[in-house]
């Protein structure tokens, strides 16, 4: 894995703690035992990150998939073979064992009923949803399958569609947002558009129905950052509904979730370059709740 360094004078440990999704400690350990290059060179926790930085991680920190135990969880398989699944994860779902959370996951769910690539506390997973997101992800059942299917998300050739509905009316069809996410400064467990230690950050969306006060829109991710969905709408000033940290609650409904649904995907096999297309319509939730919000 590799990083170029967009930001000046800041620790090391505390950058890649920013861009990653592991705590300092794990990254200082890594740096003691000279798994972290810069510049190809060899550098201490104390080091200061300048524009243009390298950085390699020759290794990233990886918990025993084997000190994980399976959960009896009903999982929605949309389509399955010997290299991957897709699967429609439910609203409320976290994907993956972590810090507070190491049972009850999807990961927990998958474990007891399929092989799945080894990646520790994360076996199977190459991308992600929100705990509060529902629809489509894949799954992949070997390493050969996740390498591959990592690949394709990182070039761009897997396209993920979701449904959004957001806050107010538009005055166009269609848009695009290309504003850098970045972890938000005073809430380090919420993101926000900034130019500071940032990634860029690409939404293209369209408006499918709109009504008085509210809008559904598909969305496309031309990248995959954090909450992006959620951070670009807001950013625009049309709040994704029900979304708690980025907007508000629709009362009697806010422990359901923000109304983002992932109801489409389309990639090439990992093995055989079939082009696959999946649609899956949002749950009954959704549409309850966008029905309250319309009818306010």
């Amino acid at each position: 894995m590799e990083f170029k360094v967009n930001e000046n004078n800041i620790r090391i440990d505390k950058y890649l703690s920013n861009e990653t999704e592991y705590s300092r400690n794990k990254i200082q350990k890594l740096i003691e035992n000279e798994k972290i290059l810069v510049n190809g060179e060899i550098v201490s926790n104390n080091y200061k990150v300048n524009i243009g930085d390298v950085i390699k991680i020759l290794e990233m920190p990886i918990e025993p998939m084997e000190n994980l135990q399976p959960s009896n969880i009903f999982i929605d398989v949309i389509y399955e073979d010997d290299d991957l699944l897709v699967i429609n994860k439910k609203s409320g779902m976290v994907v993956h064992p972590a810090p507070g959370n190491y049972t009850d996951t999807l990961v927990n769910a998958l474990i007891g009923k399929y092989n799945l690539s080894n990646n520790g506390f994360r076996p199977g997973i190459v991308h992600r949803l929100d705990k509060d997101t529902s629809g489509l992800m894949l799954v992949a059942k070997n390493d050969f399958t996740h390498e591959k299917l990592a690949n394709m998300i990182s070039e761009k050739i897997v396209e993920r569609y979701y449904l959004a509905a957001v806050v107010g009316t538009f005055n166009h069809e269609t848009g695009t947002i290309d504003a850098p996410i970045g972890r938000d400064s005073k809430n380090r467990e919420k993101m926000t558009v900034t130019s500071l230690n940032s990634k860029k950050a690409i939404t293209h969306f369209k408006v499918l129905e709109e009504f008085s006060n509210c809008t559904l829109i598909e969305c496309k991710l031309e990248t995959g950052r954090t909450h992006q969905i959620r951070v670009h709408m807001k950013y625009i000033n049309h709040p994704v509904i029900n979304d708690i940290i980025y907007g508000k609650g629709v009362k009697g409904y806010e422990d359901y979730g923000q109304l983002l649904h992932s109801y489409k995907i389309k990639f090439p096999h990992p093995r055989t370059s079939e082009i696959l297309e999946f649609q899956v319509e949002p749950p009954k939730e959704f549409m309850d709740i966008l029905s309250v919000v319309v009818n306010e």
